[in-house]
């Protein structure tokens, strides 16, 4: 684990909200710039939720959003939750099934297993069972209650109130939880697809993606979201022994890795040490808001990492930044810096990496020298 100074999120003199709730919960609360591995994580008796838990409070998210490990043994069920603001799922280990209802309404019920996410909605009352004869489940849980309390910091509103709009799960067409539904989005670039849905059963072997030029390496995308909440997300894929260009946004955005073997690079701007989070499946990570990073994949396979978006989105700004030149950099998003201007230690480091593995790198040559190169996708042949 990466170390960092473990100050909590202040506001002047006084100790945010929700650092002080989590803190009086009585479990870990774990504060660097990672986590190696949320299936191994050591955890705590949560009186709560009567299971065993753990805070990740992770630099880029302090009082914007919120993700606490759960696990539950097995052959168990949880007690009945509910909480005020919307929670979305991730499941890290084990299979098992969720029912999930309002009161005086039929409860909803469906499965999932490893690498599912699904989303629970506000005040819903749910339970969590462990269908699996001998392993514990292990499961994210990610919101936006750090934000909430800044505005309402008393905890018994997100844990007592009653208040359940039914239309939400009740008035969906095809079940709350059926399959997630594909649209085109145009209000973002040259368009993209979107994929609406509460339940995606599997984000390890998804392969409904189309081709991310904009960030290099051959990557390819999935964009996704809810049809009531704001935490709209996405899954990037990306080749081995590649790396994507730098770039830069706003807090809280929570990364779980599915499947890879690789590093990030983060730093803010102008800075000239960096810090390198080395990740795996399991691990989870949160860039700082602002600051520059970098995802290499140094692994023999492709590698995905799922980006869980702050709840009011993800905002990019626009500010412009300069090349190392320090000459300005007009581009589509200006919050990206591209291969040929990029810092020449990144481009050792990854090659250093590699060479530890016996392998060598998979970036084309053209790359550092042309900001416009382009890779060539299965899209583009005929």
């Amino acid at each position: 684990m990466t170390t960092r100074d473990p100050a909590l999120a202040l506001a002047g003199d006084r100790v945010h909200p929700y650092d002080r709730w989590i803190e009086s919960q009585g479990i870990p609360v774990y504060r660097e710039y990672h986590v190696d591995d949320i299936r191994a994580l050591p955890l705590g008796a949560w009186d709560l939720r009567e299971c065993d838990a753990a805070f990740l409070q992770l630099a880029g998210q302090e009082g914007v959003s919120a993700a606490v490990v759960i696990e539950i043994p097995p052959r168990a069920t949880l007690p009945p939750f509910h909480m005020a603001i919307d929670e979305v799922a991730y499941v890290a280990q084990g299979r098992g099934l969720t029912n999930i209802w309002a009161e005086g309404h039929p409860k909803l019920s469906f499965e999932w297993t490893k690498h599912s996410m699904f989303l629970l909605p506000a005040n819903y009352t749910y339970q969590l069972s462990n269908t699996h004869g001998s392993e514990p489940v292990r499961i994210m849980l990610t919101n936006g209650l750090p934000t909430a309390m800044a505005a309402i910091p008393n905890p018994d509103f997100y844990f007592k109130s009653t208040v359940v709009d039914t239309s939400i799960l009740y008035g969906l067409e095809g079940g709350a939880y059926s399959e997630a539904k594909v649209i085109r989005d145009e209000g973002r670039g040259p368009g993209r697809n979107l994929w609406v849905g509460n339940f995606f059963p599997n984000m390890l072997v998804w392969d409904q993606l189309e081709p991310f030029r904009q960030r290099g390496s051959g990557g390819r995308v999935v964009w996704f979201t809810f049809p009531t909440a704001v935490h709209g997300s996405h899954m990037s894929v990306f080749p081995a022994r590649t790396y994507k260009k730098a770039h830069k946004h706003g807090p809280g955005v929570v990364i779980i890795i599915p499947t890879g073997e690789g590093y990030s690079v983060m730093w803010p701007p102008g800075a000239e040490e960096k810090v390198v989070t080395y990740w795996q499946e399991g691990s989870v990570f949160v860039p700082p808001s602002g600051w520059w990073h970098q995802h290499f994949n140094a692994g023999a396979e492709d590698a995905r990492y799922v980006a869980i978006h702050a709840p009011s989105g993800m905002p990019t700004g626009a500010s412009v930044f300069t090349n190392m030149q320090g000459e300005e950099i007009t581009q589509l998003d200006r919050q990206q810096i591209e291969y040929p201007d990029e810092d020449p230690w990144i481009r050792s480091k990854f090659e250093e990496e590699l060479a530890k593995r016996g392998v060598t790198t998979a970036m084309p040559p053209e790359a550092y020298l042309d900001p416009n190169y382009q890779w060539k996708y299965a899209e583009d042949e005929g």
